[in-house]
């Protein structure tokens, strides 16, 4: 037999034996994926982001159809709308949760925090920050490089140039948490939208000492806990040297906002304080006031209006005062009993 021939019987023999022990492998060990996983990942944004806590839409989608409970599962990007819909594929019921978005904790301005230095090189946060303390003085602060910047994919994120610091948008913000990652400082942090958008915070995260932390930043926390005394809701604690507001127990009564001496405390979306009246400012001072407790201006007062009152009540005559003229040379007594001896003179 041809020699070609023979190694063409011989590979075909190989390769169908491996195909058929490769099938039996398969049908072996093979797993099988629950075919919901397919349509809760059709209904999901398919951003990938990593802010629901797994790496990306398709593993969401497999927890999701896995779990017995949404519970704990929300896709930010998404929101309640989405889940919502995962839900009904799921016959499972969606847990409301409240929204979430990105705040940066940093009121580290241009004008607060002079610059000392000036970096030249490749403008990342993390490169900087690996480097040195940055342009300013404050270890603790916003470098301002924009890597929060680039890490976001829905455009939420930009730098004020005025400022220097990075703002964000609560219309475009998911909740992705791609940002907080990005931040090499960690002045970012997911907090509660709250009511109507309006959230009160602490925009410092520096952790020196007053002194220092103020000759850094004008507009630092100096740690001097008058926030925490004003709160009565055990929302606010001072911790390494800088106040934190805890958003699950703030009650948005914004006194800790009028007790910072640095403004350090944020207050955002709230409308204006009412000026307060004329009337009351005038009436505050004078109840302010305290009352003279020595009663030697007691003892002075008191003759002057017995005093005052006697001539009104019966008018002087040349000859009442004639005959006090008289008996005053006489017999000198004080000022009191000439009273009463001119009172009986008269009558």
């Amino acid at each position: 037999m041809n020699p070609i021939v023979i190694a063409l019987i011989a590979l075909g023999a190989t390769g169908l034996l491996a195909a058929v022990l490769l099938y039996v492998v398969a049908q072996k060990f093979k797993v099988e994926e629950d075919p919901r996983i397919d349509l809760v990942q059709e209904v999901l944004p398919g951003a990938n982001c990593g802010g629901c806590g797994f790496a990306g839409c398709r593993a969401l989608a497999e927890a999701c159809c896995k779990a017995d409970t949404l519970e704990g599962l929300l896709c930010p990007v998404g929101g309640q709308e989405t889940m919502a819909k995962v839900g009904d594929i799921l016959g499972l019921a969606p847990v409301a949760s409240e929204p979430m978005v990105a705040v940066v904790r940093c009121n580290g301005t241009c004008q607060a925090r002079a610059r000392n230095s000036e970096y030249d090189g490749t403008r990342s946060c993390k490169i900087v920050n690996s480097l040195y303390v940055g342009e300013t003085a404050c270890p603790f602060g916003c470098l301002g490089c924009g890597d929060c910047v680039a890490a976001c994919q829905f455009g939420a994120i930009s730098i004020n140039p005025e400022t220097g610091l990075p703002e964000v948008d609560d219309d475009k913000c998911t909740s992705c948490g791609a940002c907080v990652k990005a931040c090499p400082r960690h002045i970012i942090e997911l907090r509660k939208k709250g009511p109507k958008n309006r959230r009160i915070f602490v925009s410092c995260v520096n952790k020196d000492k007053g002194a220092i932390a103020r000759k850094a930043c004008l507009n630092a926390c100096i740690g001097c806990g008058k926030c925490e005394k004003e709160c009565k809701f055990d929302a606010i604690h001072v911790e390494n040297n800088v106040a934190y507001i805890d958003f699950t127990k703030c009650r948005m009564c914004r006194k800790c906002v009028a007790a910072c001496p640095t403004g350090a405390i944020h207050e955002l979306n709230f409308p204006p304080k009412p000026a307060p009246k004329p009337q009351e400012t005038e009436a505050q001072p004078a109840a302010a006031q305290p009352q003279p407790a020595d009663p030697k201006p007691q003892t002075v007062v008191a003759p002057q209006p017995a005093a005052e009152a006697q001539p009104a009540a019966q008018p002087v005559t040349p000859a009442t005062e004639s005959a006090a003229e008289s008996q005053q040379a006489v017999t000198p007594q004080p000022q009191t009993e000439t009273k009463t001896d001119n009172v009986n003179t008269e009558d």
